[in-house]
Order: structure tokens, then C-alpha cells, then sequence
């Protein structure tokens, strides 16, 4: 298998998705294949500062491949002509609900989310204040990325369910069954979405989600023959079930 490189969840948080970047950069140089698991936006402080990043590295024709995370939906969803609420939400929720993190990144592009606005005037700031560039590549991400016997996507897969009948809705929210599912998948699932203290190998899956969102640090990992390790300051780390 070819040396491919995995970020997890970022979730604004421009500044540790670069660190990652410079170990991904030491331990394998700017050309090797990076797969970026999703949830590139919400909670953290800085949502338009990782799009920008993103987008420079596509732009530039770097070996990235972009997936979609719930919340790179829901920005999506908000950004069409008539904002769509995701059929996932519990009643109550939105995109601002403090739980999600959408008022924050509306406010890395400068946009008053206060309570008092109506939503209509919020979307319409929106609108004139993120960049097409912005929802253009919002627009464009994949739901999953096979590379050989790994399976990279966002949150998992629906099991015993073949590649090509998995709802989109599945491969950016699923919990359960996958999390539970105890036997072998057609491939090693690597995702994000499911936020552990720790990135962790299952057996059938590797959840790499180390909760950035939460103020933990966002931890990439490298796939190499089969084998998969952490990368940190000093180096790797192996992961193993």
C-alpha cells in the first residue's frame, strides 16, 4: 500500500490542523497522499482559516482528498439559496445550537449571529460574506475514499451494507450499529465523527476522532503497508488493536 497520510475532525482549529501538516511534512513531505476525514468546520475559533488552508492545498495540486463530515453538510445546507435543515437533528436543535457550532463559524467570517437577528437576515450576511471558493468546495467533497483494503470516511458505514448502496446520511452520522458491529468489514474502516480521548484501533475500524472539538489535540496518522501509526512531535506511533 502506498504511504497515505489521515486527519481527523479539525472543527476550526486552524492552528493544530497546521501542526499536523508540518509532522504529516517531516515524517512523509508535502506530496505524499493526505486523506482529511471531515468536520473541517464548527466549535473552534477559526472555521474560515481551515477552508483557506484546504483550498490552497487543492489549489495547488497537492495529493489531498477532501471527505464530508455532518458539519460540512449542515454549513452546506445553510449556504443554499433556501437553508435546509439536516433530517438528523433532534427537534430544537439547528446549526446554531451551541451543541453544533455554526454561530461560531459564521463569526470567522464576521457574520452577527446575536439571538435578536432573525435567521433570514443572518443567512443573507452569510450569503454576501463566505466566499464562492468557500461553497464551491463545501460543494465538492466525497463521502468516502478507497485506497486497497482501507476505507477512509467521516463517520463510519451502515454494516453487511455494500459500498455502493451506503446513504450519504450513513457515511456522515452513523453511530450505531457500525460502532458495535464486532465482525470484519469488507475493508478497515478509518474515520472521524465519534470523539475518543485517544485515537483508537478496533480491529474492523480505527477511529482517529481524538476530540479536537474539545479541546484535545488533533492527532494525524500514517497507513504504510499495512501497518498504521500516530504522528506527534517526535515521530510515530504505532497503533495496534
Amino acid at each position: 500500500m502506498t504511504r497515505i497520510y489521515a486527519i481527523p475532525d479539525i472543527h476550526g482549529h486552524a492552528d493544530q490542523m497546521d501542526r499536523a501538516l508540518d509532522w504529516i511534512n517531516a515524517d512523509g513531505g508535502v506530496d505524499a497522499p493526505h486523506v482529511f476525514l471531515g468536520d473541517y468546520v464548527d466549535r473552534g475559533p477559526d472555521s474560515r482559516g481551515v477552508l483557506d488552508r484546504l483550498i490552497a492545498g487543492q489549489d495547488a495540486g497537492r495529493d489531498w482528498s477532501f471527505l464530508k463530515g455532518n458539519h460540512d453538510r449542515m454549513m452546506q445546507w445553510f449556504m443554499e439559496p433556501v437553508p435546509r435543515w439536516d433530517p438528523h437533528w433532534m427537534v430544537g436543535f439547528s446549526w446554531f445550537h451551541d451543541r453544533i457550532g455554526g454561530a461560531t463559524t459564521l463569526r470567522s467570517y464576521q457574520v452577527d449571529v446575536s439571538e435578536q437577528r432573525r435567521y433570514g437576515e443572518v443567512h443573507a450576511d452569510a450569503i454576501d460574506a463566505v466566499p464562492a471558493r468557500h461553497i464551491e468546495f463545501l460543494n465538492g467533497l466525497q463521502t468516502h475514499h478507497q485506497v486497497g483494503d482501507f476505507l477512509f470516511v467521516h463517520a463510519g458505514i451502515a454494516p453487511d451494507v455494500a459500498l455502493q448502496d451506503q446513504t450519504e446520511n450513513d457515511l456522515v452520522w452513523i453511530r450505531e450499529p457500525f460502532l458495535s458491529h464486532p465482525d470484519p468489514h469488507p475493508w478497515l474502516v478509518v474515520h472521524g465523527h465519534t470523539a475518543l480521548p485517544n485515537a483508537t484501533h478496533f480491529g474492523n475500524r480505527i477511529d482517529l476522532d481524538g476530540g479536537a472539538a474539545y479541546g484535545r489535540p488533533l492527532v494525524p496518522a500514517v497507513f504504510e503497508d499495512g501497518k498504521v501509526w500516530t504522528l506527534g512531535p517526535k515521530g510515530r506511533v504505532s497503533l495496534a488493536p
